[in-house]
């Protein structure tokens, strides 16, 4: 907690001013210039709740700093001209620009902006910072970044870099020759930045200094760079879910100083485990290879990573069993091999040898997570985590698991364990907290007054046979948080005594049972809650909690009257809501800056509110597999968000949910099939109505939506024409309204839609001859088919009399006959007219006749052989 009141707006910076020029010493304080300037800065600041109460007096050394504050920073901070060290961490400068000022302070070594709520770019002058040795700029959610690092070639003094979460995509690969020219470098910590491009090669690395190294939680796309392998001084390597692929290099092995080494998550990173675990590691203490594509066999000499903390193989394709001598690694305090290869269990040493000199084998271990469940649990008497869940283990459930009675985490779930679970299972278990167990076979004996001897925070038992009754041990469990009996073969009511426990419960499943009666009113639930009571025979009307929370769903019971019209004022918050009914106005009356509305594949029906137009930064609109009717509102045509064309690229992150951040991520039909966008979703503007009852004529409102990029309108009974203005939008990309009952020709201004990707007209009325030019050259027949009335290509048929051409005028036969006629007569005429007259004249003089008819020749060639390509052409479309 002392650390929250020493950053923040830490102005002890005023002792670690220069002695020779602040007269922090003796009897006269502070002098009276560097106060007043510091008073001017404390004007600038909003301080609502007088954090800043000791700011009084001429002693500046005994004035305290505070974090939260806001307001802005006056630049009367560069009076302090002997400024050293500069904390304004941890405030809320929300919208406000990083100073440029700050670049004037050529004192200053240390200076933290992390967290401080400023948005915008970085000001290059930071640069003039010679001195500078410490520099934190990260950020949560902060829009701050920056388009290039060359500015930081004049920080020649830095130590300590942090940037996380600064928005560095436009930032070129020349970052890391940037980086490597900073000699004194010892820290480097760019989690988070967005980087994209490949990371370069080095022909000489400078990084003489640089122990701590973070690129984590990026997109390189980039093989594994070389070049690390050289930096001897490396203490931690950090590049886990950062897209890295190709082979680990094997000299990262023979890094003397590495401790630390997380390469987790990349997916597409190789090496074979007998020849990258056979270095030397000499000081490795954590190392995490989960989640990619290391193979083969553990060598017998990963007894010699005699330092070794942490293990991490999870999610690979390690084959073999476990060497003996990993029980030399007496250190080891977490072992995870889960999802491998794996045969066998722990080695034979645990029957009966015993290394480390210790009574048990891994005297330390406290977290272990493998294939096979081991023969000897039992002895692992320090075991505190054991997560075995996720695999394909068979088999009874070992009642060794009773022994273990310093086991804080059970995870056996996800598996295919059979037969019945007793009171020996958990008779030594009281350190307990935290039981998965779900999605085995398993069932449940115990006695009616069994009291277990632990209190666990999180029990999940979804998918175990609990029933037939609600299980009343649950009575005894005074602190639990999370509860999953979802699937549970439990029938009857709830028993009174469960809503005192559940009002301290932040999830609660009890989907997919035979649970009976009705919900207490209101409902009895902790704050931001997830409940589910899917899939069960409740009924009575519907329960609100006092609380805000984030999940509620009802769905599939026996509820009736209606959706309480207080839901938008009690739930503001909820992310996901399953009640189904009408869409309710206050939608759009309440949540007028929601970017993404998906409510699709519920069971909404009625008429769409045309209050949804309030939502002016609503760029994704999705109701599809709805019950909806009635006419699509022209209002939808007044979506602000959705009338410009989306170009900057916006990636966010949201709130905490769960203790983690949620990242943007939502699939959209587009081109035929679901696309997940994350990273680029901001550039998405779509409406998806496919898929529910909507009648009426195409709504033509919506070509005002400039800015489109996806409309699916597919699997509905509208009517009417598609409006020639559908051109207008020129960013639509995909287009769908299939399965309806559009009737007319094809629009010809449709041939100007240069982005147009994807086309399905199929299975409507539409009629005529299909435009034969521009974008809609690129679509094959099943763009069309299911349309008796179209003809031409890519259709299979010909275009025969009364059908209407591209631009929609009638084309006819016998009238064409007609033209033909006078089009021959015509030229008959000119051919009179044109031949006979002068051919009297070039009979006079033979040279002028020669060269005449030759021209006359060579002309009929060139047009015979253009009308034979004609020809050949028609043949070819017919």
């Amino acid at each position: 907690m002392g650390r929250f009141f020493a950053i923040g707006l830490v102005l002890v910076i005023l002792c670690l001013l220069s002695i020779e020029k602040f007269a922090c010493y003796g009897e006269t304080h502070c002098l009276e210039s560097d106060r007043k300037a510091l008073i001017d800065f404390k004007n600038g600041l909003h301080d609502p709740e007088d954090c800043l109460f000791s700011w009084k007096g001429n002693d500046c050394c005994q004035w305290v700093g505070f974090w939260n504050l806001s307001g802005i920073v006056d630049c009367a901070l560069l009076r302090l001209k002997s400024l050293r060290h500069l904390d304004l961490s941890l405030n809320t400068f929300e919208g406000n620009p990083i100073p440029e000022c700050l670049g004037s302070l050529q004192a200053l070594k240390y200076l933290n902006l992390s967290k401080a709520g400023f948005t915008g770019p970085i000001p290059p002058n930071l640069g003039n910072l010679s001195s500078l040795q410490y520099l934190d700029v990260s950020s949560d959610f902060s829009p701050l970044k920056a388009d290039s690092l060359q500015w930081m070639a004049g920080l020649s003094s830095l130590r300590y870099l942090v940037m996380n979460g600064v928005d560095l995509s436009m930032v070129g690969s020349d970052w890391v020759p940037i980086l490597n020219g900073l000699p004194f470098l010892t820290e480097l910590h760019l989690s988070l930045c967005g980087l994209t491009n490949l990371i370069p090669s080095l022909q000489f690395v400078n990084f003489t200094s640089l122990a701590i190294m973070d690129l984590s939680l990026n997109g390189f796309n980039s093989k594994f760079p070389d070049w690390i392998v050289n930096i001897s001084s490396l203490v931690s390597l950090d590049m886990s879910s950062s897209s890295l692929r190709g082979r680990i290099p094997i000299g990262i092995s023979e890094l003397p100083n590495l401790q630390h080494l997380n390469l987790a998550m990349n997916g597409n990173l190789t090496a074979s485990c007998r020849q990258l675990l056979s270095g030397s590691w000499r000081s490795i203490e954590v190392l995490d290879l989960s989640m990619n594509s290391v193979h083969g066999i553990l060598p017998s000499s990963i007894g010699n990573m005699t330092s070794l903390v942490d293990f991490d193989l999870f999610s690979n394709n390690v084959t073999g069993g476990i060497p003996s001598l990993i029980g030399f690694l007496c250190k080891l305090k977490s072992l995870n091999m889960e999802s491998n290869v794996l045969t066998g269990g722990l080695p034979e040493f645990l029957e009966g040898t015993e290394n480390c000199f210790s009574r048990s084998p891994f005297p330390s271990l406290m977290y272990l997570r493998l294939g096979p469940i081991p023969a000897s649990l039992g002895r692992l008497s320090s075991l505190m985590d054991m997560g075995l869940g996720g695999n394909e283990l068979n088999g009874s459930f070992p009642n060794s698991i009773g022994e273990l009675s310093e086991l804080v985490s059970l995870d056996v779930s996800f598996n295919q364990l059979t037969g019945i679970v007793s009171e020996t299972h958990f008779s030594n278990l009281s350190n307990l907290k935290f039981l998965f167990m779900s999605s085995n076979s398993l069932i449940l004996n115990i006695s009616s007054v069994w009291v277990p001897p632990f209190q666990v925070h999180n029990l999940q038992m979804g998918s175990y046979q609990l029933g037939p009754s609600f299980p009343d041990w649950l009575e005894t469990q005074k602190e639990i948080n999370f509860l999953d009996i979802s699937n549970a073969s439990i029938s009857g009511p709830i028993p009174d005594w469960f809503w005192d426990l559940s009002s301290n419960l932040s999830l609660l499943n009890v989907s997919f049972n035979q649970l009976q009666g009705q919900l207490p009113n209101p409902l009895p639930v902790a704050s931001f809650a997830d409940i589910d009571f899917n899939s069960n025979l409740l009924k009575g009307p519907i329960s609100l909690p006092l609380v805000e929370i984030e999940l509620l769903d009802l769905s599939a019971n026996q509820f009736s009257g209606p959706i309480p019209l207080s839901i938008g004022d009690v739930q503001p918050y909820s992310v996901f809501l399953s009640l189904s009914g009408n869409i309710p106005p206050w939608i759009g009356e309440s949540l007028i800056a929601l970017r993404v509305l998906r409510l699709r594949s519920n069971g909404f029906s009625g008429r769409l509110p045309p209050q949804l137009s309030n939502i002016s930064s609503l760029q994704v609109l999705d109701l599809a597999n709805n019950k909806l009717v009635g006419d699509i509102p022209a209002s939808l045509g007044d979506l602000q968000a959705m009338m410009q064309v989306q170009k900057v690229n916006k990636y966010l992150l949201y709130g905490k949910y769960r203790g983690l951040y949620y990242e943007e991520n939502v699939a959209i039909s587009i081109k035929g099939k679901a696309r997940e966008f994350t990273k680029t979703l901001s550039l998405v503007t779509c409406i998806d109505l496919s898929g529910n009852n909507f009648l009426g004529e195409f709504p033509e409102a919506i070509t005002n939506l400039l800015g489109f990029v996806v409309l699916n309108l597919s699997r509905n009974h509208i009517s009417g024409h598609i409006p020639e203005e559908i051109a207008n939008l020129h960013e639509l990309e995909s287009l769908d309204v299939s399965n309806n009952q559009l009737s007319g020709s094809i629009p010809y201004s449709m041939t100007s839609m240069t982005s147009l990707a994807y086309l399905n007209l199929s299975n409507n009325n539409f009629s005529g001859i299909i435009p034969d030019l521009g974008q809609m050259t690129t679509f094959d027949g099943s763009s069309y088919s299911g349309n008796p009335g179209l003809c031409g290509l890519p259709l299979l048929t010909s275009c025969l009399s009364g059908a209407l051409d591209t631009r929609g005028t009638v084309e006819d036969d016998s009238e064409n006959l007609l033209k033909d006629k006078w089009f021959y007569s015509s030229v008959g005429w000119g051919f009179a007219t044109g031949i006979l007259v002068p051919l009297g004249i070039l009979a006079i003089r033979k040279p002028w006749s020669d060269a005449y008819f030759g021209f006359v020749d060579n002309l009929i060639n060139r047009q015979m052989g253009v009308s034979r390509a004609t020809s050949y052409r028609n043949r070819r479309r017919r």
